[in-house]
């Protein structure tokens, strides 16, 4: 391609609500337009590296036995009323209504149209398994849209649904999956992580996210530096303290902490650890009738260490916990005769369930709130202020350092970017939808289901917080518009020059590389610091200096200089460092 025969737009300064690095560098190379809140035109530059994304998951998809199609953006509503989505997705999902006033999605996602295929495509065992892929446009009317392409509401996403006869076929189906998609990860040349995730309602172990990791990732992934141990912060196991509860030393005494309502405040006044502090959090769960009103109400207590943080996903997963909620002020002041801040287990004025922490339950001579305004209570101890816990339980999140689960040394957290997650459906929806093909023995059963996906479009800009420095973006060569960029300096004044370039460009384009030759007749400054903005990986620039000697100026988009290589030698060398 030449420059002259593309659309190149470069912008020296942000617009003012880009915020992230992606955001600002995707809208400066000019590969992004904003259209609307969380709604962008991919430009021609843009465009080029979503297509070097989509062939690449093109490529390993088909590779691992998935059958591409192409799903409609815009479906009934009444598939999602099968699974009961229509009504419990939210205010996420975008209704419409055509004329005739019949409902309609645009999809965010399509489990119900692909399970409405399966049911009535696949009839017998011998037609599965079977795993149906889409590349297509998604929506997601996200109440805060930001980040450009991070977290836009129209997107591009691959999904991939698969169906089988059972679990341990579906389990299979899984893996080859989970393989395709490192395959995948590697090819984009990024570094990440396949962490292991939560599997939310539907239970189960086979969740795994892939993060591509970056400092201003949004999502924390746990691992072990001594091992593969990978999980997400919701999955990860805080396991219990190995040493024994040491034995009382302090007497239990009420303490005067007046103004003082948080752990960090109470430790700072009486010159302690945070880690001697426990933190009382006041839960609800309500029973509802069949009409949906509440007719009964269990408010809860969860003890934390003072420095430790909930982990709500594990919490929901324990017995009667499901779908809590936070106390309201009345409920705390009704159970514990006090507002927030000085909340404890002793003294209460009605009973509530009580869960301790793993890392609590160890704990000796510790300080909680004495339901009392501007007082606590130190040296409380489990068996001689209060009975042994009888509901013990992970509730934290972890911290660096934590034992890792697989006992192969300490945890350690970085931060990552969600794009891609595999996942195992079970039958939620093919009971849903009453998906079934007819076994060895004649007898109908439903579909074990898996999905899988990857954020097209958000992968780019995940690459880009990676890969930047303060002149832009640095592709890998995977992802790159162009792989290498050829750079004419005064090619107007030197027919050399300008014989040269066209001479490399006509031999790189015929080796297969995906060149660019900037004939712009741009100044080198402003040419160099358009291409570095912009990424392109390789560069070589040829003026007439370095001609008369023989030679052209080589230079990566990381190096911080140019450095000279033969005429003669320079297309050689640029194939044998893209393995052409």
């Amino acid at each position: 391609m030449k420059a002259s025969q593309f659309f190149i737009s470069t912008l020296k300064e942000a617009p003012a609500d880009a915020e992230v690095v992606s955001h600002k560098l995707m809208m400066r190379a000019g590969m992004i337009k904003k259209l609307g809140a969380g709604i962008y035109t991919l430009m021609p530059m843009g465009l080029r590296v979503v297509q070097k994304v989509e062939a690449i998951v093109r490529e390993e998809m088909n590779r691992a036995g998935a059958v591409e199609l192409s799903m409609p953006v815009v479906q009934p509503a009444e598939l999602w009323q099968e699974t009961g989505r229509f009504e419990k997705m939210g205010p996420e999902l975008l209704r419409i209504a055509d004329r005739h006033g019949n409902n309609f999605v645009v999809q965010p996602t399509s489990e119900e149209v692909v399970t409405d295929i399966a049911r009535q495509e696949i009839r017998s065992y011998k037609q599965l398994p079977k795993n149906f892929y889409q590349i297509q446009t998604k929506f997601r009317d996200e109440r805060r849209p930001r980040f450009g392409l991070m977290r836009g509401r129209e997107f591009i996403m691959k999904d991939a649904y698969s169906f089988d006869r059972d679990q341990a076929s579906a389990k299979a189906s899984y893996q080859v999956m989970a393989k395709a998609y490192r395959r995948i990860f590697d090819r984009f040349g990024l570094t990440y992580r396949a962490v292991a995730a939560d599997s939310g309602a539907i239970g189960g172990d086979l969740s795994e996210e892939f993060q591509v990791i970056a400092a201003t990732g949004e999502d924390a992934i746990v691992y072990c530096p001594g091992s593969d141990y990978a999980a997400n912060m919701e999955k990860a196991e805080a396991l219990a303290p190995a040493d024994a509860r040491a034995a009382p030393s302090q007497p239990m005494t009420k303490t005067p902490t007046p103004g003082k309502s948080t752990c960090a405040d109470v430790a700072e006044l009486l010159g302690v650890p945070l880690q001697t502090t426990v933190k009382s959090l006041v839960l609800a769960s309500d029973t509802l009738s069949d009409k949906g009103e509440v007719v009964k109400t269990q408010v809860w207590l969860l003890l934390l260490r003072g420095d430790h943080d909930m982990n709500e996903v594990k919490v929901g997963k324990l017995p009667g916990l499901a779908a809590f909620r936070f106390s309201t002020v009345p409920e705390i002041e009704a159970h514990f005769g006090c507002k927030p801040g000085y909340l404890g287990p002793m003294n209460l004025l009605q009973p509530v369930k009580l869960v301790v922490d793993r890392d609590v339950a160890v704990m000796a001579d510790w300080i909680c709130g004495a339901n009392e305004p501007d007082f606590h209570v130190t040296g409380v101890n489990w068996g001689r202020d209060l009975p042994e816990p009888e509901m013990v339980a992970d509730l934290r999140n972890v911290v660096a350092g934590d034992a890792s689960p697989d006992g192969q040394g300490e945890l350690a957290i970085e931060r990552g970017i969600e794009v891609g997650h595999v996942f195992y459906l079970g039958t939620k929806y093919s009971q849903a939808m009453k998906a079934t093909f007819l076994d060895q023995n004649g007898k109908p059963q439903f579909m074990e289901m898996g999905c899988y996906g990857i954020g097209i479009t958000r992968l780019p800009a995940a690459a880009i917080e990676q890969n930047h420095d303060e002149r832009g973006i640095i592709w890998p060569d995977a992802l790159a518009p162009f792989t290498v960029v050829i750079c004419p300096i005064n090619a107007e004044r030197s027919p050399e020059v300008k014989a040269a370039s066209e001479s490399m460009y006509a031999e790189l384009l015929a080796a297969g590389v995906d060149v660019m030759l900037d004939d712009r007749g741009e100044r080198p400054g402003a040419m160099f610091a358009d291409w570095e903005l912009i990424g392109v990986p390789h560069r070589v620039n040829i003026g007439d200096r370095a001609l008369k000697e023989g030679n052209v100026e080589y230079q990566h988009r990381r190096d911080a200089a140019a450095t000279a290589v033969p005429l003669t030698e320079i297309a050689g060398a640029l194939l044998a460092k893209l393995g052409v």
